[in-house]
């Protein structure tokens, strides 16, 4: 099977030499048409002049990592590609290189070495963004527009697979919009942003550019599901979810909170859980969803991801088809669930044995993804409650602002777990929360069983 694919790739390799030959000839006036040999130096010569103008702004990644194995820590290290995108030291890599990093060291082309630090990532797209320092610009790599990518243009990685350094491998773009589901997860996932093509990528390249002839970026290398094709998550989605991540530090998706299904007329309804946002504003079991904020819902798909963008706790006019009778409501957006985003629940927590809460710290400019929240909130966001637990039995919701206990201003996870260790002998516990309801001060009875 390996020999096919590797003659399958090699044919495909020279069938794009020709192409680039006969575009050479077919543009050459009879005078200064090229002989065989000067067709091959011209091809030669560009991808080479390609090549030796980006490698500067290509980075490989040595990370390093703590697993658990046979109830013991230990260390293990990994390694990848990414690319700067930002002359201020910004670079972008796949989420599944540095996932779990304690330590991510950076190397460029001159053999100089950083530290780097992690800025923020998103499993949901493999999208991860590191940074590394100094006081002179580095070398960067500009992003093409995704939108004009065409099938059958050249294509050029450039990475560090299984140790070979500035590995380069050329091929075209196969396909544009290809799905890639994951087996047996429950992540909100953007199947359709992967460019296919035939260069080659391996172990270690995961993260480095897809260059076009420009020496554009049209993606970043991130999946080789075999048989002689790789997928890049397409330019247009990087540089999005990049530059929020570097906002942000994290992505913060909207959600409705019930089960859908594309129907001819539009989006149905066919679950809706009590207690939710989706069922408090009068979603029902067989509504038919045909507008969303004024607009015509497209598919399933893309209806998910236009609420993805939507503020956390801003109300919506939703209009759907009851029993063929045309009725408008306001959905308030929640925010994408935990199992979701392919967050864990941290279940050892103080926070979750004694309220049934998962907490986050609320970090710098996140409050803009929320109606409720301003520049001047600090405090801790509630991410999962637990039914029936004494945060649930107190009506805390999820997406709050815890900022004090009893009193006590609360400003990262720390001191809300070390206040709460404390107080595990007492009865009660009350807090200051900020949420779509308002400003309230709230009593939690603990358990001390």
């Amino acid at each position: 099977m390996k020999r096919k694919t590797n003659l399958k790739r090699d044919t495909i390799a020279y069938a794009v030499l020709i192409l680039f030959a006969v575009t050479i000839a077919a543009e050459a006036s009879p005078a200064t048409q090229p002989d065989d040999l000067g067709i091959l130096r011209s091809f030669e010569n560009a991808i080479s002049k390609i090549v030796d103008q980006s490698k500067p702004a290509v980075v490989s990644l040595t990370v390093r990592k703590e697993e658990q194995k046979d109830n013991k820590t230990i260390d293990t290290s990994g390694s990848g590609s990414g690319f700067i995108f930002r002359k201020d030291g910004y670079i972008l890599t796949n989420e599944h290189v540095v996932r779990g990093a304690k330590s991510i060291r950076v190397r460029l082309f001159d053999g100089s070495t950083f530290d780097a630090r992690m800025v923020g990532s998103d499993l949901n797209t493999d999208i991860a963004v590191i940074k590394i320092e100094r006081e002179e610009g580095f070398p960067v790599l500009s992003l093409a527009d995704s939108t004009k990518v065409r099938i059958g243009q050249f294509a050029i990685a450039i990475g560090h697979p299984i140790g070979y350094k500035y590995t380069v491998t050329a091929g075209i773009v196969g396909g544009k919009d290809r799905c890639f589901h994951p087996p047996k997860t429950k992540l909100f996932q953007y199947h359709n942003n992967y460019i296919q093509t035939d260069a080659w990528i391996n172990k270690g390249s995961s993260g480095g550019p897809l260059l076009n002839i420009q020496g554009e970026v049209i993606g970043i290398t991130t999946l080789n599901p075999g048989e002689g094709s790789s997928l890049a998550i397409n330019s247009d989605l990087a540089k999005t979810i990049g530059n929020k991540l570097i906002t942000h530090g994290r992505i913060i998706r909207g959600y409705i909170d019930a089960d859908m299904q594309n129907v001819s007329q539009g989006i149905k309804i066919t679950k809706v859980t009590p207690d939710t946002f989706a069922f408090q504003c009068g979603l029902e079991r067989n509504d038919i969803i045909v507008e969303f904020d004024e607009e015509k819902v497209p598919g399933l798909y893309a209806f998910r991801l236009m609420v993805a963008e939507c503020q956390i706790g801003k109300q919506y006019p939703i209009k759907v088809l009851r029993q063929k009778q045309e009725m408008t409501l306001n959905v308030t957006i929640d925010e994408m669930p935990l199992e979701l985003v392919g967050r864990p629940a941290n279940t050892k927590s103080v926070s979750w044995k004694t309220l049934g809460l998962v907490v986050r710290k609320l970090e710098n400019g996140i409050f803009q993804r929320y109606t409720y929240l301003s520049e001047e909130d600090r405090g801790i966001i509630v991410e999962k409650v637990k039914n029936g637990s004494p945060g649930f039995k107190a009506n805390i919701p999820r997406n709050a602002l815890i900022t004090a206990i009893n009193g006590q201003e609360i400003v990262d996870v720390q001191t809300f777990e070390t206040f709460l260790q404390g107080k595990q002998d007492g009865p009660n516990v009350t807090f200051d929360i900020k949420s779509i309801h308002g400003i309230e001060k709230v009593t939690v009875e603990l358990n001390n069983n």
